[in-house]
């Protein structure tokens, strides 16, 4: 039996642990799927268990969005007045734009022992990974070439020259896979959503999360 000084010392350390989350980066090209991924863990998920991160942006808000829910929507001077105080893990300007992930927004979630998933293309991985090293990142591959391209096009809403113009991003963007702890080909979708899960699941019995949970049952069976 436990005494009670040893429950209160495993309940202690229990909550430590998981009083922090696990950022993932999740990058990808357009059209693999990794969008459509994330949703389909998050519905498997409670939300005390796992969230996407929001990201701040400078644009207007368009129909059917929320503040705080879709993007945080900020005015530039708001904007440009963060970058300035470094408050961006990281952020770019896209046409006329910024769109940014705030620090403060990521470590408060992770505080609460939340897992966030961050939805991001590789430059804004790298800016992240050197502030956020114990960030872990995974990029998610289309089978084929041409699976991509059916994709693409499998959307209905983009010219000749503009899924040109994608697929040569798309292969851009890929050839980064090798920077990233995990790689998935989503070929099939269900198998490829079972291995971000398993991505999960093995982060979350890590050695130093499982010791420090299990830290008086380890201490129980070690004594002599």
């Amino acid at each position: 039996m436990y005494t009670v000084q040893e429950i209160d010392s495993a309940l202690n350390q229990f909550k430590k642990i998981m009083a922090q989350g696990t950022l993932y980066i999740v990058s990808a090209p357009s059209g693999a799927g990794k969008s459509s991924l994330i949703q389909a863990l998050l519905k498997t998920q409670p939300l005390y268990d796992t969230q996407v991160s929001v990201s701040h942006t400078t644009r207007g808000m368009r129909p059917g969005e929320a503040h705080g829910e879709h993007y945080f929507f900020v005015q530039q001077h708001e904007f440009e007045k963060m970058i300035e105080e470094d408050a961006f893990l990281e952020h770019a300007k896209v046409f006329d734009n910024y769109y940014g992930t705030a620090r403060k927004t990521i470590e408060q979630v992770l505080a609460t022992g939340v897992d966030v998933f961050l939805d991001i293309d590789w430059q804004g991985a790298q800016q992240i990974r050197a502030k956020m090293p114990d960030a872990r990142s995974i990029f998610v591959l289309p089978p084929s070439k041409e699976e991509l391209d059916r994709r693409l096009r499998g959307r209905g809403q983009d010219s000749e020259e503009v899924i040109a113009r994608r697929m040569a991003q798309a292969v851009a963007e890929m050839s980064h896979y090798a920077e990233y702890d995990y790689l998935i080909v989503n070929d099939d979708f269900d198998l490829a959503l079972s291995d971000l899960k398993t991505i999960i699941r093995a982060e979350r019995l890590r050695m130093a999360r499982q010791k420090a949970r299990h830290d008086a049952l380890i201490s129980k069976l070690l004594a002599v």
